[in-house]
């Protein structure tokens, strides 16, 4: 699977991972019941077929506790998007968060050089965050992110390479506690899902959010 790493996000940090091995003891049995019923919905959770997700490493240092998935948006033989999706919790509380829990994530997809020329762009990929959560009904507070857009193009040795431009979503947001303090992960996830699918050009799983604009065009599937 090749999923999103190195996800660096300004206000909450992704630079600094511990290896699988570690963040599996740090996020599977040990820590607070709340903290184990979110992770255990989030393991339990059904999703549609074309986004497949597994656990990866998690941050060391942002949360006393961590746990990390990613994700890549398959058709067939071909990859459209990946992503990684990490759950922190403090239960201690953050000032920034307003809460003991946070969703920090890395979306990233390639595009039509056109698409990602349009000013529109970042407004409307940050649309597609936020009305994930929202189709879903889901409460949450204090999103911060950014929308990067990027382009290649090649030169000399290289010049016969179309050029290639890619979109990044990094956000983060506060997902409102439940029953016992536990926020409903396992729907955060699934919104988190349908947002790799529409940045990977699928059609929704089920009724549209009709706040949320689609763009039409994008750059062919990218070979397993």
């Amino acid at each position: 699977m090749a999923a999103a790493h190195g996800m660096s996000d300004g206000a909450d940090g992704m630079d600094d991972v511990v290896d699988t091995e570690e963040a599996d003891r740090r996020s599977g049995t040990p820590g607070p019941p709340a903290f184990r019923a979110a992770v255990d919905a989030l393991r339990s959770s059904r999703l549609r077929p074309q986004v497949e997700v597994e656990p990866t490493a998690a941050p060391q240092r942002l949360a006393p506790y961590a746990y990390a998935l990613e994700a890549v948006v398959v058709d067939g033989e071909q990859e459209l998007a990946d992503g990684r999706l990490v759950l922190l919790h403090d239960p201690a509380g953050h000032d920034a968060w307003r809460g003991t829990f946070r969703m920090v994530t890395l979306v990233r997809s390639e595009l039509e050089p056109e698409m990602a020329a349009d000013p529109l762009l970042p407004e409307v990929c940050w649309s597609w965050l936020t009305g994930a959560l929202q189709a879903r009904g889901l409460g949450y507070g204090e999103p911060s992110g950014t929308i990067t857009r990027a382009s290649s193009h090649y030169f000399g040795g290289l010049a016969e390479r179309p050029a290639a431009s890619q979109i990044e979503i990094r956000a983060s947001w506060t997902p409102r506690e439940g029953l016992g303090g536990v926020p409903d992960t396992a729907s955060h996830l699934a919104s988190w899902c349908d947002l790799l699918a529409q940045v990977g050009g699928l059609p929704p799983a089920g009724p549209g959010d009709a706040s949320v604009v689609t763009l039409p065009q994008r750059r062919g599937p990218q070979s397993r």
